[in-house]
């Protein structure tokens, strides 16, 4: 559970929210005959709303989640723990450079691996969390240029663009579930048993739900890479170029076997494979591919 982060968590919520959604729905559509208007265009609009509303519900539901599948103590900002009040200042500091409405909550949570992540529905309702394996095997460097990244998350407005864009997925995966489903079901022997009904109807859907949404999270995946840059961005504008790079190669340094053997560091879920089918499924760029960026970048936009 210590390596799930902000998309995976996300992901994860979204994947629970939309199962039970499905499932609604098709015993609704299928058991008790609720209609839905007639044709694709009825069937798009109910799956969009749907789709859309158990978006927004993981959404709503991140902090509150990450708190309790994490573990998340949350750092009371009056602490007079010198540790526990640095991360607070830090956190703090990251924030008035980003711009923040209202700071973030901070918090910790136990865990060996080097981790840290940001959630929460919008710029005004954030948290910032770091594990206790990431304050003891980071300097204080590397920690501000990962700090600097999840508060650029919260700034770049991230969870919400990523909301929305499974938003947009989640009503195709199930738009296209049930037209597949439905052509399936009224062919052959099963005709009689009329658009989208009966039992072989309900299996499929299910079965498709599933593997649409596995494709799917390609295309999700894909912007979350995306996004990891500019936060890295973020993070080189609040924290320093050098400190970011400093966090990446630690990483790098930490990980070089389970990197080797799994293709992802078991921390951050950082890819750290630059090709391969499975880079398809990685939330995370490649680390070399990180660092190379923040290299790349022009000390004026630093």
């Amino acid at each position: 559970m210590a390596m799930l982060k902000r998309v995976g968590l996300f992901l994860l919520v979204n994947l629970m929210v939309m199962a039970t959604i499905s499932i609604t729905f098709t015993i609704l559509t299928t058991v008790f005959g609720v209609q839905i208007p007639t044709g694709y265009t009825g069937l798009l609009m109910f799956c969009a709303f749907f789709g859309f509303s158990g978006s927004f519900i993981s959404l709503m539901m991140s902090k509150w989640m990450a708190k309790r599948m994490m573990g998340v103590q949350v750092i009371d900002p009056a602490t007079r723990d010198p540790e526990l009040k640095w991360i607070v200042d830090t956190t703090y500091a990251m924030a008035r450079k980003a711009n923040l409405p209202k700071m973030p909550e901070v918090g910790i949570f136990e865990s060996p691996e080097m981790n840290a992540f940001a959630t929460g529905p919008s710029k005004s309702n954030s948290l910032v969390a770091v594990s206790t394996g990431l304050m003891r095997q980071m300097t204080k460097e590397e920690v501000e240029g990962v700090i600097g990244h999840e508060v650029a998350h919260i700034a770049n407005g991230d969870m919400v663009t990523l909301t929305l864009i499974q938003g947009v997925v989640n009503t195709f995966v199930m738009f296209l579930a049930r037209v597949v489903a439905g052509l399936i079901a009224n062919s052959g022997s099963d005709r009689e048993e009329g658009r989208g009904g009966g039992f072989m109807y309900f299996m499929l859907v299910m079965a498709f739900d599933i593997a649409f949404g596995i494709l799917a999270s390609v295309i999700v995946n894909y912007f979350s890479r995306v996004r990891e840059f500019r936060a890295d961005a973020g993070a080189a504008r609040f924290a320093g170029r050098d400190k970011m790079i400093s966090g990446l190669r630690r990483l790098q340094a930490q990980y070089p076997q389970i990197a080797a053997d799994n293709g992802s560091a078991a921390t951050m879920k950082i890819s750290a494979k630059s090709s391969g089918f499975m880079k398809l499924f990685s939330t995370h760029p490649p680390l070399e591919e990180r660092i190379k960026r923040l290299q790349q970048m022009r000390m004026s936009s630093v």
